[in-house]
């Protein structure tokens, strides 16, 4: 199993920077990258970053109208080192304007748990990785309701009471809408599951079963000179958890 997960990874790595590069002049709209600034980073209401800003990269390449994508996400927190660090890759898949299947491999290297600081350590008693399947429908401008359920296939999960993974499952439902000068987001994220922490269980989303992400994102281009920058705002709840957060952000 670690090395099917090694190789797979591995050749992504490879297309994400490699074809892009190749065919780059050949076709530059295929190929997009650039960063993200956020105040916090807050991931589906759990803040992942710290009380630090966070810097946000990323680099796509889409095949064509085949609907295929790969890329590279991370975040790293300006001020506690690899604590809030996150390197990510993913597949994607747009069946249709409102069907999309990812599978994304998170990569939370620790500080306390060196041996999850190997990437290509896919054990999966001792892996920083987590591979996620994630199914979007929705979210289109002809229709701006979308459902998002997503559950962890392997690596570093939360445990149950018995200490076996559970899987963790989150379901986000939300709608999306373009006003004049910017666009707005409603959503609605919740855990489903119920690790029962006081047997001693640890959650991936949080202590127990509930609405873990409730609010509002506003995005709006600001014009500077003769360029726009996208900015955004979001209000977000965790009522589970009682938490509240303001997040601003800017993307390069």
């Amino acid at each position: 199993m670690k090395n099917k997960f090694t190789i797979l990874f591995s050749a992504v790595f490879i297309c994400v920077f490699f074809v892009p590069a190749v065919s780059a002049q050949e076709n530059s709209s295929n190929f997009s990258m650039g960063a993200d600034m956020v105040s916090r980073y807050v991931w589906r209401g759990i803040n992942l970053g710290g009380p630090s800003p966070a810097i946000q990269p990323f680099a796509e390449y889409s095949f064509g109208e085949s609907g295929l994508s790969i890329g590279a996400w991370g975040s790293y927190s300006t001020g506690f080192g690899l604590y809030g660090a996150e390197a990510d890759l993913y597949i994607s898949f747009d069946a249709t304007d409102w069907l999309n299947f990812t599978i994304t491999d998170y990569f939370f290297p620790s500080d306390e748990a060196f041996e999850a600081n190997d990437y290509f350590n896919y054990s999966s008693d001792e892996t920083g990785h987590t591979i996620e399947a994630m199914v979007t429908v929705g979210g289109s401008e002809a229709v701006p309701f979308y459902a998002t359920f997503a559950i962890n296939i392997f690596g570093d999960d939360g445990v149950d009471e018995n200490g076996d993974k559970y899987n963790a499952k989150y379901l986000e439902v939300g709608y999306n809408r373009a006003f004049q000068d910017f666009d707005a987001s409603i959503f609605a994220g919740f855990a489903l599951d119920d690790p029962k922490t006081d047997l001693g269980g640890a959650g991936w989303y949080g202590d127990d079963a509930g609405i873990i992400n409730l609010g509002i994102t506003i995005s709006k281009d600001i014009k500077i000179v003769d360029k726009s920058l996208p900015v955004f705002s979001s209000l977000i709840f965790n009522p589970e958890a009682g938490n509240f957060y303001i997040v601003a952000g800017v993307s390069f």
